[in-house]
């Protein structure tokens, strides 16, 4: 999984910290110190906030909290 943050964006470091607890494996990708990948999360999204999670399937999660994102892990697992 990519997640993209800005890494004084408060929303980030909460996912960050709740992905790791859970032991899931995700690639922190710093959208303001790479431009490319600040556009890609822009085409992926169609937005500029932060987080977003994108799913080695293509599927994206845009601008969520901690109860989005377990949500929609949960979908995306079945568990």
């Amino acid at each position: 999984m990519n997640l993209y943050i800005k890494t004084w964006c408060p929303w980030c470091l909460e996912a960050m910290d709740w992905l790791g607890e859970r032991g899931l494996a995700f690639t922190p990708i710093d959208v303001l110190a790479d431009a490319a990948a600040f556009a890609h999360m822009r085409r992926i999204s169609s937005q500029t906030l932060t987080p977003t999670l994108e799913m080695p399937d293509g599927a994206v999660l845009a601008d969520f909290d901690v109860s989005q994102l377990e949500q929609f892990l949960q979908e995306r697992t079945g568990g």
